[in-house]
């Protein structure tokens, strides 16, 4: 396992600190290929880092952002990892990026999947940026615990692309990038605030179930470096 812990006094210091990192990694991408991909996740702890990404001098017009997973729910609910974004991410200087969303309007979750994984082929491979967060009970991305499909979610020599995930903890059913999508990205994040998150975080470092801790597949597993994002 290669983690690096990257501790910050508070809530604002590691937004600023963090999107200092994601906009040298996203402008040097941009520099070298002309373009850039950037996967985020949703929840509450993300907003501030949002908010402040949104105003970094990057092209933005040369950004596509995704994200990492998503309910299966309209982009207009308020469970809706899109509102999130829109709300927090896309304004200001971010307005510009190119966003693809992962939920669509399909007759099942499993054809929506199959148009996500579609409409996101060109990107992610690998992604230039993920930011991952995590649960209380270890479940990063939409990897949870005992999920219907957490298996293949978790297997690094599976197809990349978004599939579906059903869980107890999962509240909707879920549409997540596989391990396979995030693993490798150029810059691998786990971004966490509180120490009940800290304590949770070593304790899936303790150990090696990965269908109890789904967290632990990307500590123990992932291809690129885990750069960890901590404040109280």
């Amino acid at each position: 396992m290669t983690a690096n812990l990257h501790e910050f006094p508070d809530a604002g210091a590691l937004a600023s600190g963090l999107a200092d990192a994601v906009a040298t990694r996203l402008s040097d991408a941009i520099a070298q290929r002309g373009t850039a991909s950037l996967a985020v996740s949703g929840g509450s702890t993300p907003k501030r880092f949002f908010d402040v990404l949104s105003a970094r001098d990057i092209d933005w017009s040369k950004v596509t952002v995704t994200l990492v997973d998503e309910r299966f729910v309209p982009a207009d609910n308020p469970r809706s990892n899109h509102l999130l974004v829109a709300t927090h991410l896309l304004k200001d200087k971010a307005a510009k990026a190119v966003f693809l969303p992962l939920y669509y309007e399909a007759a099942s979750i499993e054809d929506a999947a199959k148009i996500a994984t579609e409409k996101t082929a060109g990107i992610g491979r690998p992604f230039d940026v993920a930011i991952l967060g995590m649960g209380g009970d270890g479940h990063t991305a939409s990897f949870f615990p005992r999920g219907n499909h957490l298996r293949e979610a978790l297997d690094l020599s599976g197809p990349r692309g978004v599939l579906t995930m059903e869980a107890e903890g999962a509240g909707e059913e879920r549409l997540t990038f596989s391990f396979a999508s995030l693993g490798d990205a150029g810059l691998l994040v786990v971004h966490i605030e509180g120490q009940g998150k800290k304590d949770v975080l070593e304790q899936a470092q303790a150990g090696s179930d990965e269908t109890d801790m789904p967290i632990r597949a990307v500590l123990n597993r992932a291809p690129s470096p885990v750069e960890i994002y901590w404040a109280p």
